[in-house]
């Protein structure tokens, strides 16, 4: 199988590094910066095993491939507000023999919350879900870093919206022998949703900085009560924090990489990076939305996308707002918030 790594940054990068060290034929899809880096002076994988440098066929698009192959799996890691963009790109390329990549190939959602694949299922009739556990790091244009050892990632993995099949497990078995355990799950959404109450934090990060302290550990608690409430109103299950620390245990260990550090997450890396735009919108806005569908007011998820999209928007520097005034609008958020049976109420009126 040939891999098509469709957004080509921290994670599509380490994914697509660790694939290509292990043998496999792999081709890095990028934009701008990062695709003129990629292609001129290759990826540059930083780990705790040391740099090494990959000269791989890097596009900014499918023309640049010609026709796709029959075996070629589409990993599709950029960010989920870039979906669309990528899929209408990337679906109706041809592949040889007949048909197009929408018909014919398989599409992997590796990206946080739980909307790229249903956008991609939309176009795609093969679609596999991916809960992302791998710490990387875009570093600068071409450079990645990916701190886990003695696993890179954790990769649970399987069709949407459930099930399994042999291709998940061939591309599970290409991973596990490149560094990356991927467990095969027949419902891999449960991974996804557990994954997403974790993901509510990177706004918080984003906007006020390191989650510390007794009143940021406090907003944190709540942001995240909130998410559970709203996912136990819509009837969605998700993997327990038992099952969660029993699947990661002790394989993957954060090392300090020279010139390389790790200063937050995908959302504080967007600011960082200046794009403009940022994924609170399928994490905090999912639930938001979900709250809205099953009558669960969601005030501190409201505020935290808002607040990031305002920084992205504005360019504001990741972290920048003081946790004491980030505590402060999330106090009077809460305070104005109506309760679900008011809102019952009034609808019934």
């Amino acid at each position: 199988m040939r891999y098509i790594i469709i957004g080509a940054g921290a994670v599509g990068g380490a994914v697509g590094g660790r694939l290509a060290e292990a043998g496999h034929d792999v081709v890095l899809v990028a934009r701008g910066a990062q695709y003129a880096a990629l292609r001129d002076r290759g990826l540059r994988l930083v780990t705790p095993d040391g740099p090494r440098t990959h000269r791989l066929p890097t596009v900014d698009g499918p023309e640049a491939l010609g026709e796709l192959r029959a075996g070629d799996v589409l990993v599709l890691a950029v960010k989920t507000q870039d979906s669309v963009a990528a899929l209408d790109a990337w679906g109706p390329a041809p592949v040889a023999g007949g048909g197009t990549a929408a018909e014919r190939l398989p599409l992997f959602c590796a990206q946080n919350g739980v909307e790229g694949q249903r956008l991609a299922l939309r176009r795609f009739r093969r679609v596999y879900g991916v809960c992302v556990w791998l710490p990387a790091t875009f570093v600068e244009p071409g450079v990645v870093s990916a701190a886990g050892t003695p696993l890179t990632g954790i990769l649970h993995l399987g069709r949407f919206p459930h099930g399994t099949d042999d291709t998940a497990r061939a591309v599970a078995a290409d991973l596990a022998a490149s560094r990356i355990e991927a467990p095969v799950v027949a419902d891999v959404t449960r991974w996804q949703y557990a994954k997403l109450l974790a993901n509510l934090a990177n706004a918080i990060e984003a906007v006020g900085g390191v989650i510390g302290g007794e009143d940021g550990v406090a907003l944190h608690d709540r942001v995240r009560a909130e998410g559970e409430a709203v996912l136990a109103a819509a009837g969605i299950p998700y993997a327990s924090a038992e099952e969660q620390k029993e699947a990661r245990a002790d394989k993957i260990r954060l090392v300090p990489l020279d010139g390389s550090e790790r200063g937050g997450g995908s959302s504080w890396q967007s600011l960082t990076r200046g794009t403009g735009t940022i994924e609170a919108d399928y994490l905090n806005g999912e639930i938001a939305l979900l709250g809205r569908l099953h009558g669960v007011p969601t005030p501190l998820n409201d505020l935290l996308q808002r607040l990031a999209n305002d920084f992205a928007r504005e360019h504001r520097p990741a972290g920048s707002m003081p946790m004491s005034e980030l505590v402060r609008l999330a106090a009077d958020a809460a305070a104005a918030a109506p309760v679900a049976a008011d809102d019952a109420g009034a609808s019934a009126s």
